[in-house]
């Protein structure tokens, strides 16, 4: 039956996971299984088509990672696919070619042509097992590569690799960026457990590019490298670019033998997001037609790239007076980087609005934004129904132990109200929210999110 609207097709993607009700979770490797949506990409020959692939994992950065290198790719001339999540606003924001979103249309008239072979290879499951919602997207958007033309795709995978439906494409470059401690219930509760899962992205043969990353993790990296005959391209800190300040759209940076380049993304961490996009995109163009790597137009290609990219809700400016500012920034890691890249830009009063889930470390992210907050808010939201937040009184206790002007600000619109009340027009608002807020900010600024 052919879907119509967006709420059947998404009702049907998330049918099958969700026959199992509640059950409890545990590690990826004893509850998640790709073996369904393998079937299902043999049935569809979903990947007879042949086109360079760069799948990216790590704890932080992934999204503007994989966002970058498919505008470098599209600047050097090529037709470009990018699989992201999770979305802000729309769906369809996960299915990306050229940085548009696939059209509804497009989106539910391929789920209805796949919808027989989902349902043939569902039939044939038990009742603990089901078809991934993101292998399901992985085939949409396999399929709608195909019809438009697309020669090289970046994918990005959810919280781990070795078991994500993501992970099956047939990748000849690996990204990583920062791996940390997190997800510790799905993937271990040890840096080296984390790092096997994450590394599970690379293929035979492959090469693999990396950011500076604890010891543990380049060993791991680097087993798994060994045992596929890849080859493994450790950036350095050396090697990395070299910020040089902020600029009124994003940063400018310098880059060995591009020299200096202006990054349209703010926060210093795009240096290293930006330096490993810059690597995965010229390996993967070495494989592809186009202009030779030695030219001067392949170094302004590159350059006009890394100046046009857009990514949503990486401390993204939302308003001037007050000056607000989003960011997904939810665990240590990546909030010390937010803080750093604020630093310069914050005007006093900073209020910052924390909203940050229970699974996380919140107490830890707590005090370190009230190092830098004259008044912290806390808010949270019920919109992802797989996404949750301490209650009032756990957030409050745990914030209080930090700072000494906490306030409950409750669901996003009261907090941001108490926020402006605190900053008036000369101060600057910072949310360090999770990615279902950082989507309801888009929503509250109408931001459209609908090209990148």
């Amino acid at each position: 039956m052919p879907f119509t609207t967006e709420t059947e097709a998404i009702t049907y993607i998330f049918r099958s996971k969700k026959r199992l009700g509640n059950q409890p979770r545990g590690l990826d490797e004893n509850t998640r299984d790709i073996s369904s949506t393998r079937k299902l990409i043999t049935l569809t020959d979903a990947l007879s088509t042949h086109r360079e692939y760069a799948v990216v994992t790590g704890s932080k950065g992934k999204g503007s990672v994989a966002a970058i290198t498919a505008k470098l790719l599209q600047h050097l001339g090529h037709t470009v696919g990018l699989i992201t999540s999770p979305h802000l606003v729309h769906w369809y924001e996960r299915i990306r070619v050229n940085g548009k979103m696939i059209p509804q249309a497009d989106f539910l008239r391929i789920l209805s042509d796949l919808e027989p072979y989902i349902d043939q290879v569902e039939a044939t499951l038990n009742e603990r097992q089901y078809i991934s919602p993101q292998g399901i997207f992985l085939l949409i958007a396999l399929r709608w590569f195909d019809e438009m033309g697309v020669d090289a795709a970046v994918v990005e995978v959810g919280r781990g690799g070795r078991f994500d439906d993501m992970s099956l494409v047939p990748n000849m470059v690996s990204l990583f960026t920062p791996i940390i401690l997190e997800h510790t219930q799905y993937l271990g509760d040890s840096l080296d457990r984390i790092a096997w899962h994450k590394s599970g992205i690379i293929k035979a043969g492959s090469y693999v590019y990396s950011v500076p990353q604890e010891k543990v993790v380049l060993d791991t990296i680097q087993r798994e490298v060994e045992s596929k005959d890849a080859e493994f391209f450790w950036i350095s800190s050396l090697d990395m670019g070299e910020y040089l300040g902020d600029t009124e759209n994003g940063i400018r940076m310098r880059l060995g033998r591009y020299g200096e380049m202006d990054v349209s993304l703010h926060g210093r961490y795009q240096v290293a997001n930006a330096t490993l996009a810059v690597q995965a995109a010229g390996n993967m163009h070495g494989r592809l037609k186009g202009i030779s790597h030695a030219s001067a137009e392949y170094v302004e290609r590159i350059k006009a790239g890394l100046a046009d990219v857009r990514w949503f809700g990486r401390m993204q400016k939302l308003e001037e007076h007050p000056a607000i500012y989003v960011d997904g920034a939810i665990n240590t890691a990546s909030v010390k980087s937010l803080l750093d890249s604020i630093d310069s830009k914050a005007t006093s009063p900073l209020i910052i609005i924390a909203g940050v889930p229970k699974d996380r470390d919140y107490p830890a992210v707590y005090g370190l934004l009230a190092e830098k907050a004259n008044t912290l808010i806390l808010t949270d939201t019920d919109i992802h129904p797989n996404i949750h937040f301490p209650d009032e009184a756990t957030a409050l206790e745990a914030a209080q132990a930090v700072h000494s002007d906490v306030i409950y600000g409750g669901k996003l619109p009261n907090a941001l109200e108490i926020a402006r009340e605190k900053a008036g027009t000369a101060g600057t608002i910072l949310m360090a929210v999770a990615q279902p807020l950082v989507g309801e900010a888009m929503l509250i600024w109408d931001v459209d999110v609908s090209a990148i």
